[in-house]
């Protein structure tokens, strides 16, 4: 899969998630600021992700994380 099918595949969970339209999904949204999301928001969507994916993020690993391009990177290292 190439990254622009993964970055497609990634924003559709987000969308879906967060119900934000997909135009303000991009690389550098910020998840509270651009897509009012709260921590409770990052964590479903985290589950969503590791599920379409088929990965595993560690709680930890979501320390930091507060952009869309940061939580992609998060993804893309394990796939």
């Amino acid at each position: 899969m190439d990254n622009e099918a993964t970055f497609q595949k990634f924003k559709a969970c987000a969308v879906e998630i967060l119900n934000v339209p997909s135009e303000k999904v991009t690389l550098e949204a910020n998840f509270a600021a651009d897509l009012d999301a709260d921590s409770l928001d990052l964590v479903e969507l985290v589950m969503e992700l590791e599920e379409v994916f088929s990965i595993t993020v560690d709680e930890s690993e979501l320390e930091g994380v507060e952009t869309i391009a940061q939580a992609y990177e998060l993804v893309t290292s394990k796939l």
